[in-house]
């Protein structure tokens, strides 16, 4: 039996309902706390955040536009960006597999302004001055509001945090490529000899696909910044002031220093989740770019005794528990690891993304806990991999120029003095012989001087 003490009766449509007696959430809350014990996770801070501020540009528009009393309005607004500051975190607290199309994140969000309003305005949160859905809730719907969130939250995280460190990654590669650059060292392809190259050019490489991934992640931030705020629940802005919808995204854009705009087609934009399903897409060719990069990285450190070894890692920790003095690429791995995640992550929004019928894809807490944990995930690790990794690599000259000489491709060079077979037939012998290629060439009296300057590996850089 609850305690009277601890308890207090709230009331929705269904009835009574008790609610802890403190808590500035309400009925409709409560009843997803009590239907959804399935994760224990909840939605994320940024998507709390852009809920908070969709709410406070809601209640200024009101305002504006004579529908919301000056009072209510101002309280709802302080009580906003309250939630905003991250006051109230530990007031939401819906599983993050709840109800679809994400109705009970926006219930919590409406009853704990408009208990905290209440409270601003009476003393205490129980008066009820303030209705989450007629006040708070004004001129809204979850289905275009919870939407928008998703995307404000996003279009933050990849503006503030994940394009500055995806940046400082491609920076760091290119600055590391031009101090690497005057190490020449052998080529592989099908992780063979291949003809030989710079390890700056290696470096150069990877800096490359970083610059290239930047910018499309950067192009497809641009699908974020659409926001359907005032399409109601299907679009068809039912009972919306003319000017709602320009005042909003304003006061959106004015709040988050960012050019949110009204979407080409609001029914376009409540039936599909194309910006997160595109923004997934690109988040996952950046971590197979990154899984590529960390596993050679991985490979060129082998050793250090019995692998590549061409590169030296920073020592950022023991590797092993029973191995004294065994250091492991450890960051890389972490790397990595996160990579697998997103990954798997972008099949989980694909999939959502799918289940999108008629008006309303009714997956997005799904998608929203997907996506900004995927930002999370990389925004967190790629300033890790670059301070605790990159930073730190050394190239490994005397090895490097061992395995080129050794190269067996070498015999690439032959191939316009003597013809691809007679190069080939030296290539072979001097595998069969383990030795150098140069060693079967003045064996046959071939090393002329101008097969010389041919074997120079600079002239073939």
């Amino acid at each position: 039996m609850n305690s009277s003490n601890e308890y207090r009766k709230e009331q929705d449509s269904l009835g009574e309902i008790a609610v802890p007696k403190h808590a500035y959430y309400g009925a409709q809350t409560q009843r997803a706390v009590n239907n959804y014990q399935i994760s224990g996770l909840r939605l994320p801070r940024s998507i709390i955040k852009a809920q908070g501020v969709i709410k406070a540009s809601a209640a200024k528009t009101n305002m504006e536009l004579g529908l919301l009393p000056k009072s209510t309005g101002e309280a709802i607004i302080q009580a906003a960006e309250e939630v905003i500051q991250g006051n109230w975190d530990d007031q939401f607290v819906v599983d993050v597999y709840q109800a679809g199309a994400g109705t009970s994140q926006n219930m919590n969000i409406n009853e704990v302004i408009a208990h905290r309003a209440s409270e601003l305005l009476d003393g205490t949160l129980e008066s009820h001055r303030v209705h989450p859905n007629d006040h708070v809730n004004m001129m809204q719907s979850t289905n275009d509001t919870f939407h928008a969130a998703i995307h404000l939250a996003a279009a933050e995280m990849l503006h503030e945090r994940l394009l500055p460190s995806l940046l400082q990654l491609q920076k760091e590669l290119e600055r590391k490529s031009i101090e690497l650059m005057p190490i020449m060292k052998s080529g592989r392809t099908h992780l063979h000899d291949a003809v030989p190259m710079r390890l700056g050019q290696e470096f150069a490489g990877y800096s490359e696909t970083i610059k290239s991934t930047y910018k499309q992640i950067e192009d497809t931030t641009d699908a974020l910044y659409e926001i359907g705020l005032g399409g109601k629940a299907i679009g068809t802005r039912m009972n919306l002031p003319p000017d709602y919808i320009p005042k909003i995204i304003k006061e959106v854009c004015n709040r988050t220093n960012l050019p949110f705009r009204e979407p080409a087609n609001m029914f376009q934009f409540m039936q599909n989740t194309n910006a997160p399903i595109r923004t997934m897409l690109a988040l996952k060719e950046l971590s197979i770019h990154l899984i590529k990069i960390t596993s050679d990285l991985r490979l060129l450190a082998s050793g250090p005794r019995t692998g590549l070894a061409e590169i030296s890692l920073p020592s950022v920790q023991p590797g092993s528990t029973i191995m004294p003095g065994k250091v492991n690429p450890a960051i890389l791995e972490m790397t990595h690891m996160v990579c697998c995640q997103v990954i798997g992550y972008e099949t989980t929004v694909a999939t959502a993304g799918i289940a999108g019928q008629l008006e309303i894809n009714v997956m997005m807490p799904v998608i929203a806990h997907t996506l900004m944990e995927s930002l999370e995930l990389l925004s967190n690790a790629l300033p890790t991999l670059v301070t605790k990794c990159i930073n730190g690599i050394e190239g490994n000259e005397e090895i490097c120029n061992h395995f080129m000489q050794e190269s067996l491709a070498l015999v690439t060079a032959l191939s316009p003095i003597m013809g691809y077979d007679r190069a080939a037939q030296i290539g072979k012998e001097a595998d069969e012989k383990n030795v150098k290629i140069k060693e079967i060439l003045q064996e046959k009296d071939l090393l002329t001087p101008e097969i010389v300057k041919a074997l120079n590996p600079k002239g073939m850089v």
